[in-house]
């Protein structure tokens, strides 16, 4: 699966993007947020508070309890505003 980080959780995990092999277990956004936080220093910085980092699954938004099975790219962005 592709993940893709955006504007400061780019900065923050320190790379644009990777592949990774999913482990078994993890079945939403929230289940795969947690298992990042628990790959390094730089993950646990970027997902340090809960709700905070938005998700898109193949760009399409999706909220924490989203099912990931299936999905090719999952993006993850802070909140975002416009005007």
């Amino acid at each position: 699966m592709k993940l893709v980080y955006f504007a400061w959780v780019r900065e923050r995990v320190g790379k644009a993007e990777e592949t990774i092999d999913l482990p078994a277990g993890l079945v939403t956004v929230a289940d795969l947020v947690a298992w990042l936080r628990e790959r390094g220093e730089e993950y646990a910085y970027a997902f340090e508070i809960n709700g905070l980092v938005r998700a898109a699954i193949d760009r399409v938004h999706a909220k924490p309890d989203a099912p990931i099975a299936g999905a090719s790219e999952i993006a993850f962005f802070p909140p975002m505003t416009g005007g």
